[in-house]
């Protein structure tokens, strides 16, 4: 049997003093799609921080493809195959949108067929229009999608996508919807943690709901779009802003 794309075991991360994530356990399976849901304050983003080793996990294991990459460095877990886009974009504002593109080049762990500018501009059509552009006068929705234009030209083996929608208008966020189902196409293995919950159930096979910490859902997506009260325990009815 072919490993998991991702799986953490048993995760506990302390964030300064608190304990914030208690025996976290899910996996992601190769080529899918996994929604990580969640309240504020629920653990997503410290699950997201203990993956790509920006926190170090004090307990646990977690495997990139059945390689154990728990407390390295984020350098070392970046090269190994785990692609960010963080949540905010954080792009280059002063760099052109080709540059942003560049730096984040590598030419290592490119499984199948490795991301060049040429198709990151065939997936983004709008990249290529403004590739000469200083990426901090794009639009919110085109940095975000140079956000995740950069974190493939990595070639990553596992894309973490944090917040992918948050800020932007319902027609720039059904076109995030549509870059997540063409990446899932090519058989992209993605983790999505998403506050649009509609958004991450549309596009995701798999689904893991945290709560204070704790995982007290794993399973198939469809599962808890028909599971009005695991949604209601912990989701909350709608989107409390």
């Amino acid at each position: 049997m072919a490993p998991d794309a991702l799986s953490l075991i048993n995760l506990h991360t302390f964030y300064g003093d608190s304990h914030v994530l208690h025996g976290v356990s899910f996996s992601l399976h190769p080529g899918g799609v996994l929604a990580l849901l969640g309240r504020n304050g629920a653990g997503k983003t410290t699950c997201i921080s203990t993956i790509i080793g920006f926190l170090k996990p004090q307990e646990g294991e977690i495997k990139l493809f059945g390689e154990q990459i728990g407390g390295l460095s984020p350098e070392r877990i970046s090269h190994l195959g785990i692609g960010l886009v963080p949540q905010g974009r954080r792009i280059f504002p002063s760099l052109t949108v080709k540059e942003n593109l560049m730096v984040a080049r590598q030419r290592e762990n490119a499984t199948g067929k490795p991301w060049s500018i040429n198709r990151i501009y065939d997936m983004f059509p709008r990249l290529c229009e403004r590739h000469a552009q200083l990426a901090g006068t794009l639009s919110g929705g085109e940095q975000q999608m140079l956000a995740i234009g950069r974190a493939l030209m990595g070639n990553p083996r596992v894309l973490l996508l944090d917040e992918p929608s948050e800020g932007l208008a319902p027609l720039i966020v059904a076109e995030v919807s549509r870059t997540i189902q063409r990446l899932k196409e090519e058989g992209q293995s993605i983790v999505l943690v998403e506050q649009n919950r509609q958004l991450a159930l549309d596009v995701a096979d798999q689904a893991v709901i945290l709560n204070t910490g704790r995982c007290v859902f794993a399973g198939s997506a469809a599962e808890v779009v028909n599971n009005e009260t695991l949604v209601a325990q912990n989701l909350g009815l709608f989107h409390a802003h």
